[in-house]
């Protein structure tokens, strides 16, 4: 069940620091001595800058194969929710473990923030959240300052708040199922590592995340289909692949609940079709680690969103590129027309129009 955060009156009231190095090149890990008490005018606006990230991502959960009473990092965010005077110990101890977590080669060494945030409105309700971000590089930055009478320019070196490459914000709600926990990486390639060997969370298997998962998926496989089907000697356009994605969507918009046997009868429909679906769906299920449902709500939000994603942009070997406008990516026969040229043995799109807008 999805939930609705709003983070306008949230504050940032303490921070635990530190530097963690890469151990197997000999980097220290440093971290604070004490914790940084954020300055009461300071708490607002520090908190937005944090927690900016953190808007419409995934939902995931701790879990662990035995018991959550056994997960290090969900202990450490119940001491903390417990008890504010644990910040110290338990961010540290979070330090801690990112270090020993980061012995892949790739792996880049960096800063880390570990911040308490109280009064995140969760369904209507004030809760806290503990937020961990990791900054791998910093970047320099300009300031003015007056100095005898007259302005000074100074250059420094920094974090910019907003190209910080990790971050976890574990909200204090079902607490009993592994907590509320938001997460981003932005480099992409290490996401495993922060995902599942730092953090060890799931994703939660909620109605946008399962609509947002096939959705996706049932986009991406159309359209790979759609496009590896022989066209050099057929009439089929090249925009086919497209039209088959938005078939796929159409489903999703009618339907108030998924149902795979149901999308495999009207939207698949081969045996052929539905036995590569069943490959593609199984490699994604292994990738995230557990099974997805065959039954759920459909979330129009995350409908529309995967709609979003549909290729509306031709790119041909010649160099040319067709981009389609959205109403008219849904039925592109209305303007163009595709053929085969036997003498250059090359295929053609035709485009028809009334006049030149371009100036």
């Amino acid at each position: 069940m999805s939930v609705k955060i709003r983070f306008t009156s949230a504050t940032a009231v303490g921070l635990v620091l530190a530097k963690v190095g890469h151990p197997q090149r000999d980097e220290p890990l440093q971290t604070s001595k004490e914790v940084f008490k954020v300055a009461e005018e300071d708490q607002e606006t520090l908190a937005a800058i944090f927690l900016k990230p953190f808007k419409n991502l995934t939902a995931h959960r701790f879990s662990h194969h035995s018991s959550l009473d056994q997960h290090e990092m969900n202990a450490y965010a119940t001491a903390v929710f417990v008890a504010d005077d644990g910040l110290l110990e338990k961010g540290c101890d979070i330090a801690k473990r990112l270090y020993a977590k980061s012995n892949h080669p790739n792996i880049k060494s960096g800063d880390l923030c570990i911040s308490l945030i109280k009064n995140i409105d969760i369904d209507g309700e004030l809760t806290q959240g503990l937020c961990i971000l990791k900054s791998e590089s910093v970047v320099p930055f300009l300031s003015i300052s007056t100095r005898d009478g007259d302005l000074e320019l100074h250059t420094e070196q920094g974090i910019n708040p907003e190209k910080i490459d990790k971050g976890c914000l574990i909200l204090n709600h079902l607490a009993t199922k592994g907590y509320y926990v938001l997460t981003f990486d932005r480099s992409g390639s290490d996401s495993r590592f922060w995902v599942r060997d730092f953090l060890g969370v799931v994703p939660i298997t909620d109605s946008p995340f399962l609509t947002n998962k096939y959705a996706n998926m049932a986009v991406a496989f159309m359209e790979k289909e759609q496009k590896s089907k022989p066209t050099a000697d057929d009439d089929t356009p090249p925009w086919d692949s497209t039209n088959a994605a938005r078939d796929a969507i159409t489903y999703f918009e009618e339907k108030e609940k998924f149902s795979l046997p149901e999308f495999e009868e009207q939207v698949l429909k081969t045996p052929e079709a539905k036995a590569k679906f069943a490959e593609h769906r199984s490699q994604i299920e292994q990738e995230q680690g557990h099974k997805l449902d065959d039954s759920f709500e459909i979330s129009k939000k995350d409908v529309t969103k995967a709609k979003k994603k549909i290729r509306s942009t031709m790119k041909l070997d010649t160099g040319v590129e067709i981009r389609l406008k959205p109403a008219l990516a849904a039925k592109p026969d209305q303007v163009l027309e595709h053929g085969f040229d036997e003498e250059r043995k090359m295929k053609f799109i035709k485009i028809y129009f009334n006049e030149d807008l371009a100036d």
